[in-house]
């Protein structure tokens, strides 16, 4: 995962930059909600990483089959 990637989902989590105030520099605010929120949104982005890898896995049907099958069942961590 990118920098730019963490710093759209901590702000999609509800983070808040203090960057505006020189002396904090690049410095990001969250409480635990913030956090636990980030969390989240890293597992399910590694999730989707991680399932579109199994997806693209093999070059016979078969073993496309089991690559979607793992895909779905990765994807389904998420809704557990």
């Amino acid at each position: 995962m990118t920098q730019d990637e963490m710093i759209k989902l901590a702000k999609q989590a509800g983070f808040e930059r203090l960057g505006v105030y020189a002396q904090f520099g690049d410095d990001w605010v969250g409480f635990t909600e913030e956090l636990e929120a980030f969390a989240k949104l890293v597992a399910q982005h590694e999730r989707e990483a991680c399932a579109n890898v199994c997806e693209d896995y093999g070059r016979s049907e078969e073993m496309q089959a089991i690559g979607n099958d793992f895909a779905e069942q990765i994807r389904a961590k998420g809704q557990a």
